[in-house]
């Protein structure tokens, strides 16, 4: 078996991984959160890690069934993990201004509230949420 630094780093081997619980606010540093919470996003799924780094222009597939070692929910939502290319064959990077993997994640973390799924399902969320409210406004007047 060749040795890591042997290999090229544009084998797929040699791709970050980004897991969801990277970036998951509901998660702590000891469930597997990497970046600050203040930037961190609620339940962020790998499909939308890898819209993003793909719309970016970076090289990113993802792999549905791989799950995150720390994370015990066994969901379909917790699953996967998006490999993402950092650096090209001769060593040099991909993009720029993505130096690192915290770079990426960062980025990646900023740009899924943007998504037009992000922002469809908050639109839909709101007037259920004054639904919600109004049952219970309901509810209390009956009670007195």
């Amino acid at each position: 078996m060749a040795c890591a630094a042997a290999r090229s780093p544009a084998d797929q081997d040699r791709f970050i991984c980004i897991y969801p619980a990277y970036l998951n606010n509901k998660k702590t540093i000891a469930e597997g959160r990497r970046i600050p919470i203040s930037k961190a996003v609620e339940n962020p799924t790998a499909t939308e890690i890898q819209d993003v780094c793909s719309a970016v222009g970076l090289n990113a597939f993802l792999e549905k069934n791989k799950m995150y070692s720390r994370e015990w929910n066994r969901d379909v939502q917790y699953r996967g993990r998006v490999r993402v290319q950092l650096k090209q064959e001769d060593g040099s990077l991909c993009l720029v201004q993505f130096p690192s993997r915290k770079s990426v994640m960062l980025y990646v973390a900023e740009m899924i509230p943007k998504l037009k799924t992000r922002t469809q399902k908050t639109g839909g969320a709101d007037p259920s949420l004054q639904q919600g409210e109004g049952s219970k406004k309901g509810k209390g007047k009956k009670k007195k």
